[in-house]
């Protein structure tokens, strides 16, 4: 027994000092929680252009030496080039003469300042090629694109039509109602006549667009979907009237199937496409290094996307919004163009198309990222709030200067097929869903609690 006592003593001793408070060395204290994913909410504030909590790297440390001269900071030589471009158009006479018209080279030299400052300050983005400071740059071209949107908003349609005049005095000019639901014979003249550079840029429009969501079904889905939609708008914009053979067969299955195929086989060529980057200075040969600068332009990595929209009702109603988002990103150039009285082949309704299609390309991929990875996304990404905003103030836009511009009323088979599909829009994640998450609520076994008093 003293023995054994003896070996225990150490023991208690050495952890009595532990039970005396003053006895304790103070600890270091520990280091702050970052925002997200180690606790501490994300707030308003916490804009930190590196973005930890969303695991976006920034391109600096992503060790691209392609050509370390465009990986390294200029910000001070951008400014002072960019101020000493200002100065010498604003300043001298042989550049710019004072019997000009100076207002509208203002704006742009507004437009490009703004633009410097975005590929200089903007943060990144998912994507590193062809350089992050270009995908800054398309960021800043949709802010811009916004905050006009914003601006004509608050602006009646005659007011509207005026300023567009202002940018291109070609404008403000009503323009004649064209169908091409007037001779619908299934000829193999009338089909020939049909095949314009529209069908091109259907082609062109349905590649894009698979790149941009990389799925077959989801893109036969938005295909037949968009024209089930310009069915039902017929009444109101007399160029979504076309001839069964157009529409289905020249548009959905060969234009449509043409530019889906060729995208989707794009998409899995970059899936299985083996990524060695080495720099521009690691090469040797004049064919090395020309193969490795047209590789800047394709991308850095790849991700496949699968919605898995049967998965769960939040994959479910993520691709739901993103059907209606496109759908809509695709009607509004239709009613814009008309409304304010543009050729579909004008300048601005092309730009407007291109620019919607290169923001679309990194905020579908931070959608993505968003749904399906939360714990590496806490927020929502940058590019795609900025587009989910521009697509809903041209709505509003729309909405506001449709006012008695298209009198005739819904069809009542459009109400009933609309008010079918809303239905089943509504039905099937409430069966597929809802009743069982119910049903095993409903099965869940429940612990009987004691009632006070009882023993």
């Amino acid at each position: 027994m003293p023995k054994e006592k003896a070996v225990r003593m150490p023991t208690v001793a050495s952890a009595a000092p532990a039970e005396d408070p003053d006895a304790v060395t103070p600890a270091s204290e520990a280091p702050e929680p970052k925002p997200g994913l180690d606790g501490r909410p994300v707030r308003w504030y916490d804009a930190d252009r590196t973005e930890p909590y969303t695991r976006i790297t920034p391109f600096q440390e992503k060790h691209d030496t392609s050509v370390d001269f465009f990986y390294k900071p200029i910000t001070l030589t951008a400014l002072g080039v960019g101020l000493a471009v200002l100065a010498y158009v604003a300043t001298t006479q042989d550049v710019l003469e004072e019997g000009r018209d100076k207002r509208r080279v203002g704006a742009y030299a507004a437009i490009a300042s703004f633009l410097l400052f975005s590929m200089i300050q903007f943060r990144d983005g998912p994507f590193v090629r062809p350089h992050p400071a270009f995908w800054r740059i398309v960021l800043g071209i949709n802010l811009l694109y916004e905050l006009a949107m914003v601006f004509l908003l608050f602006q009646d349609l005659n007011s509207a039509r005026a300023m567009m005049k202002y940018l291109d005095p070609s404008l403000g000019r009503p323009l004649p109602e064209k169908s091409y639901a007037e001779n619908c014979g299934f000829t193999p003249q009338n089909v020939w006549d049909a095949v314009d550079i529209f069908c091109v840029a259907h082609a062109l429009g349905w590649f894009g667009k698979a790149l941009i969501l990389r799925d077959y079904w989801f893109c036969w889905i938005l295909s037949i979907a968009f024209e089930l939609a310009e069915y039902s708008l017929q009444h109101q914009l007399a160029n979504f009237a076309e001839c069964w053979w157009d529409q289905w067969i020249l548009d959905v299955l060969i234009c449509n199937w043409l530019g889906i195929y060729l995208g989707m086989k794009t998409c899995h060529y970059f899936e299985v496409k083996h990524y060695v980057w080495r720099g521009f200075k690691q090469t040797h040969g004049l064919r090395s290094k020309t193969k490795r600068v047209f590789s800047q332009f394709s991308p850095a990595d790849w991700t496949t996307f699968k919605w898995e929209e049967t998965a769960d009702f939040g994959h479910y109603f993520t691709v739901v919004l993103l059907l209606a988002v496109f759908l809509a990103a695709e009607l509004n150039p239709f009613y814009l163009k008309t409304l304010l009285w543009m050729e579909p082949d004008h300048p601005f309704v092309i730009a407007r198309l291109a620019g919607v299609f290169l923001c679309a390309l990194p905020a579908v991929r931070e959608l993505y990222q968003y749904v399906n990875h939360p714990r590496r996304a806490v927020r929502m990404g940058q590019h795609v709030w900025l587009l989910l905003a521009t697509i809903g103030t041209e709505l509003l836009a729309i909405t506001k200067w449709s006012k008695g511009q298209f009198p005739a009323p819904l069809p009542a088979t459009v109400k009933w097929a609309w008010a079918f599909g809303a239905c089943v829009l509504v039905l099937y994640p409430t069966v597929q869903f809802g009743i069982p998450s119910a049903r095993k609520y409903l099965q869940r076994p429940r612990h009987y609690i004691k009632p006070k008093g009882v023993r």
